[in-house]
């Protein structure tokens, strides 16, 4: 069967938000209005500031505007891999960050805790699975790769299993894997959209007002205040949160920190118990490979298999008609069955796409300005579901003038490296996917411009 015929039938919209349980959206914001926290953004980070914000003072009033729908965006279009980890994986963070390496590890677990904790407080249900993941190898030479990951994390407290290839295959059945860790302790998988939908409940339930279909068009500052311009009227505050991750911040000189890059997956229709059987997966781990243009895979409630990743593509701007890609879908089908042959005629229900928001560190990155009034959180470059919540405890406390461990970090202190302007902003990240694609052709030998990256910290192997 040609796998482009597995697309015929495809859906052009995330799975995740294609849900007939999705909420009613809020209504928009219609005059002023004054309070004492302004959320700019709906997805996980604006959520989890609005729902914290509340947890720790619940008599502010706490406003949350959205531009479309909550969890709508990158939050509701993502695999759903909810990890400890709040630098991109154990590997960026140590080589940014040795010296605190194991306070980051320490407070990502201790931030995954209390997400479950929240989950269950607020009976959010959103078929969380602790289920850990794998990191598989499909080429001889990431055998060792992957070995070196699993005695480094082990090093740093994780709960680590190296399988050989009949062990991995006896976990996820495909002929192409050669071997895998297991990293057992530090992700949890989540449907994407219903954990979005359960902290806007939560927010709600707590007394903050969300507006959705609400733009934030403008900021500016007048002495002790702030104040945002929606279509409808000004919103007037003390303190702003901004969380627009992708789309460009309100403040210009944020804007260079971050570029947008599509990330794309597909959806396969539930298996049936013959095609359940035939791959195995009774652990449910989600999985992914080291390469550079790699795929991230899990199962889900229902049993489809999400398939996603290998292309990312870098766009200037964040446009409706870039969330669809079909020569990118052409290609995850391909590989699809090329990793599992024996699911030959399954049919993808969904395939999708939207924007992450890249920094040059790979991960979250802080800011304030308006002296102190406004403060920002972008760049978690795909790896946000966790990290997120991280993200919004430092916002407020930076909002608070409070120096606790989290705004001690030297992760929240400094910010990456701006990407330079435009041509050459297109240019040198052109040249690195380009190089980054010839190393996994060439068993991940970096060439000179890539080893020039990592010698000025910009280094990136996925």
């Amino acid at each position: 069967m040609d796998p482009l015929l597995s697309l015929r039938d495809a859906a052009p919209t995330p799975f995740w938000l294609d849900d007939p349980n999705r909420p009613q959206a809020t209504s928009a914001l219609v005059g002023g209005t004054t309070c004492d926290l302004l959320v700019v953004g709906g997805g996980y980070t604006g959520l989890w500031t609005a729902l914290v914000a509340k947890e720790r003072d619940p008599s502010a009033d706490v406003v949350l505007v959205e531009a479309d729908e909550a969890g709508g965006a990158a939050s509701g279009r993502n695999g759903g891999f909810c990890e400890s980890s709040l630098t991109h994986g154990l590997g960026n963070g140590l080589a940014r960050w040795p010296d605190e390496i194991g306070v980051l590890e320490r407070l990502g677990r201790a931030n995954l805790l209390a997400m479950e904790d929240t989950l269950a407080r607020h009976s959010i249900d959103c078929d969380w699975e602790r289920t850990g993941s794998l990191v598989v190898a499909t080429e001889p030479h990431q055998l060792d790769w992957i070995a070196e990951e699993a005695e480094t994390a082990a090093r740093y407290g994780a709960t680590t299993t190296v399988l050989d290839a009949d062990a991995v295959r006896a976990e996820i059945d495909s002929p192409t894997f050669l071997g895998a860790v297991w990293n057992k302790s530090d992700t949890a998988m989540v449907n994407p959209a219903r954990l979005a939908w359960g902290l806007k409940r939560a927010c709600l339930d707590l007394g903050v007002r969300i507006h959705e279909h609400t733009p934030a068009l403008s900021l500016d500052e007048h002495g002790a205040v702030v104040s945002v311009r929606t279509p409808y009227g000004r919103i007037t505050t003390h303190k702003v949160a901004l969380a627009t991750n992708a789309y460009p911040s309100l403040v210009r000189r944020h804007r260079p920190y971050t570029v947008p890059v599509y990330d794309y997956a597909l959806m396969t229709e539930p298996l049936d118990a013959r095609q359940l059987a035939s791959v195995g997966w009774r652990n449910r781990q989600g999985w992914a490979d080291p390469a550079n243009s790699f795929h991230y895979v899990r199962i889900s409630a229902d049993n489809r298999i999400l398939w996603g990743g290998y292309d990312a593509v870098h766009r200037r701007h964040v446009r409706a008609e870039h969330d669809r890609r079909p020569e990118t879908y052409a290609t995850l089908a391909r590989r699809f069955f090329h990793t599992f042959p024996q699911l030959e005629g399954l049919r993808f229900s969904h395939a999708w796409g939207g924007a992450i928001d890249t920094s040059t560190r790979f991960c979250v990155f802080f800011d304030t300005s308006h002296r102190g009034k406004v403060v920002y959180a972008a760049g978690f470059t795909g790896l946000g579901v966790g990290a997120t919540r991280f993200g919004a405890e430092v916002m407020l406390d930076l909002l608070a003038g409070e120096y606790t461990e989290r705004t001690a970090l030297e992760l929240v202190r400094r910010k990456p490296l701006p990407f330079p302007p435009e041509p050459v902003r297109s240019l040198g990240i052109d040249l690195t996917q380009r190089s980054l694609a010839r190393a996994d052709r060439d068993r991940g030998r970096r060439d000179l411009w890539l080893r020039s990256l990592d010698r000025l910290g910009l280094g990136f192997g996925s």
